[in-house]
């Protein structure tokens, strides 16, 4: 499906009947992305999977990144949709387009799992992404960038993108900015990211008023794939639910 918003076209696809959920992949990542974690779609929930501006089959790609904007474009298509209120699963960049959502309009907001995304970038994560270029990315990464990024060019203005994040203004959320949200909130970290410190977590967890931390041990950068798949599944869908509300 695709609908017109802010000037760009913005593909995202549903899967399931329920309740609606969002999935929001991360930089240069795309909305099927939610497949490598969820072996069907979650059960009980409309999940709405939309490639983000100027990823995958969304247009929109500049010589810069806004993840506000990128908030702005999905609040677009829940207002598109009819959707008052959603659940929000946000990796990484998408994360970071969370927590912007849910600060820009904390109602819209009923429960977010942010996913290693910072309230603002650390200086370890801006060296990599100073340097970052195609030639850092395997054979086979590569292969599958292009397939995701198929446009001519595309890829290429992703990864200028990253580069231009380093000496960007966003994110950069205030602890007062971060204590106006109203959404249920787990906050989700590896103690081995090579890009945040889990110290940043800890400090997300101190200014979002009532929220959960989850530090996945020996977990990397997105501890969500793989291997990990299982156990976020098993960890999320409860907290989704309100199950974890509801404990004494």
């Amino acid at each position: 499906m695709v609908v017109e918003v802010n000037g760009i076209d913005l593909h995202y696809d549903v899967v399931g009947e329920g309740e609606p959920l969002l999935w929001l992949h991360g930089g240069m990542g795309h909305g099927a992305d939610w497949q490598h974690v969820f072996k069907e779609q979650p059960p009980g929930y409309r999940l709405i999977a939309p490639d983000l501006r100027g990823h995958g089959r969304s247009t929109g790609e500049s010589a810069v990144y806004s993840f506000r904007q990128s908030a702005l474009d999905v609040l677009a298509l829940l207002d598109q949709r009819q959707i008052e209120r959603v659940k929000v699963i946000g990796l990484s960049g998408g994360g970071i387009t969370a927590l912007h959502m849910a600060t820009i309009q904390p109602a819209r907001v009923a429960a977010l799992v942010a996913i290693s995304a910072p309230a603002a970038f650390p200086e370890q994560a801006k060296a990599i992404q100073r340097s970052f270029s195609e030639a850092m990315l395997s054979e086979a990464e590569r292969a599958r960038m292009r397939e995701r990024h198929p446009r001519p060019g595309q890829l290429d203005a992703l990864i200028a993108q990253t580069r231009a994040l380093a000496d960007g203004d966003d994110p950069n959320f205030t602890r007062e900015q971060l204590g106006s949200i109203t959404a249920d909130t787990l906050i989700v970290f590896g103690d081995r990211d090579f890009l945040y410190p889990v110290s940043i977590a800890f400090d997300l967890h101190a200014a979002i008023p009532g929220s959960y931390l989850w530090v996945v041990p020996n977990g990397g950068h997105g501890p969500v794939f793989g291997d990990a798949a299982p156990r976020f599944v098993d960890t999320t869908l409860p907290f989704l639910r309100g199950d974890w509300r509801r404990a004494p």
